[in-house]
């Protein structure tokens, strides 16, 4: 049996607004009148937070301990940013 193109267009229309419907709450900042998305300050604070923890490894001469920086430092900054979404968004 076939389908007409309206049966088509409503069937899409349907799978539409329930695959958006997820989209209804992006939580976001004011900061000086423009919104930034969550995400984006989480990212910043982690790449913060590693910044903050590979300064403190120096300053207690340990920074040394550490072999695969490249790989580490942006792995601890993702692990920060993805621990602050799930406090604070999930």
């Amino acid at each position: 049996m076939r389908m007409s193109l309206k049966s088509h267009v409503q069937t899409g229309g349907m799978f539409a607004t329930l695959f958006m419907s997820g989209c209804g709450r992006a939580p976001s900042f004011d900061i000086l009148g423009s919104y930034f998305p969550a995400w984006l300050i989480c990212i910043l604070t982690g790449i913060a937070g590693a910044s903050v923890i590979r300064l403190a490894l120096a300053k207690v001469h340990m920074a040394y301990l550490i072999r695969w920086t490249i790989v580490v430092y942006p792995c601890l900054a993702a692990s920060i940013a993805f621990t602050l979404w799930l406090l604070f968004f999930s």
